[in-house]
């Protein structure tokens, strides 16, 4: 059921995103449990291809636009004409106004710390230092509270299968669209792909991630102009250098009442009673699948 603030989510119960597998547990016992499922979908631009990934498929026009922003292969400014996803074959095939040729930049790779991505331009921060985030965006711990206890309690995949990442765009306490996929970075391009073909602004958002605070986490959502963002996980230093050099606000290891942030905390409106929030759940704890859940899920 979807949450009334919520206009995107994924459909946990989908049958093309899970499939049920049979197998042994720990004691030897047969077992059927669901797992997810990839599938490659090749991007092209203006007929040229530019990258397979592994990814659910749930929302591919919105991957590949979000993709070629984060890259800098798609400008803010750029009129898409059209955005073609053929199924059977497992392409997309983003065209626009004006003409591109990006054979020079797709020589020029880095890796990265990144899950089933895997690479990033090395022209990736080509724009980092000339993004302004807004000054006044502010983040009060009474919405990061409620914010997230919304999103724990979120149907998810990650919760049905496993073997997901998650993120959120969200406003004030409420999450405004969720996505999840089998790499964070997914996730990630598929929330940017929405908000461009939507408008939506980004200065009054904040950015939830269940994946760790890299470098490239940061880059993506700085690109993205997003003043806040949060995960449940924890940073690389660079990831910290680079929040701190954008004035990003950048909070981790955030789980129940407790977090830390490590760059623009002067965002941060302490205005929550810590002894009226409660402790996370376990039935809330992401880390494990609904089977592990039953079983009796152990402290991250």
């Amino acid at each position: 059921m979807n949450t009334p603030s919520l206009r995107v989510q994924p459909d946990p119960t989908d049958p093309r995103l899970t499939r049920r597998v049979a197998g042994l547990d720990h004691t030897g016992a047969r077992i059927e449990t669901a797992v997810t499922v990839e599938r490659p979908l090749t991007l092209y631009l203006n007929g040229q291809e530019i990258v397979t990934m592994m990814t659910i498929l749930d929302r591919p026009e919105d991957l590949a636009l979000g993709y070629l922003l984060n890259q800098g292969m798609l400008k803010r400014d750029d009129r898409v004409i059209a955005v073609d996803y053929d199924e059977d074959l497992g392409v997309v095939v983003v065209r626009t106004e004006r003409q591109t040729d990006f054979e020079a930049k797709l020589k020029k790779k880095t890796l990265t710390s990144g899950c089933a991505q895997g690479t990033a331009f090395g022209d990736l921060m080509e724009d980092f230092s000339s993004v302004r985030l807004a000054p006044s965006a502010q983040l009060r711990t009474s919405w990061l509270y409620r914010l997230l206890h919304r999103i724990n309690t979120l149907p998810s995949l990650y919760l049905e299968a496993g073997a997901i990442h998650g993120c959120a765009l969200c406003r004030q306490d409420e999450p405004i669209v969720y996505m999840e996929d089998v790499g964070r970075h997914n996730a990630v391009d598929k929330i940017a792909g929405w908000m461009f073909r939507e408008h939506e602004a980004p200065d009054d958002k904040i950015f939830y991630t269940t994946g760790r605070l890299t470098s490239e986490m940061v880059i993506k959502t700085v690109r993205m102009g997003i003043p806040i963002l949060v995960s449940r996980s924890g940073f690389t230093a660079w990831g910290v250098e680079l929040a701190r050099e954008a004035n990003l606000t950048l909070i981790g290891r955030c789980k129940g009442k407790r977090f830390v942030a490590l760059a623009g905390e002067q965002r941060i409106v302490f205005d929550a009673d810590l002894a009226y929030v409660p402790e996370e759940s376990a039935r809330h704890w992401r880390k494990n699948s609904a089977e592990a859940q039953q079983a009796g899920a152990d402290a991250e």
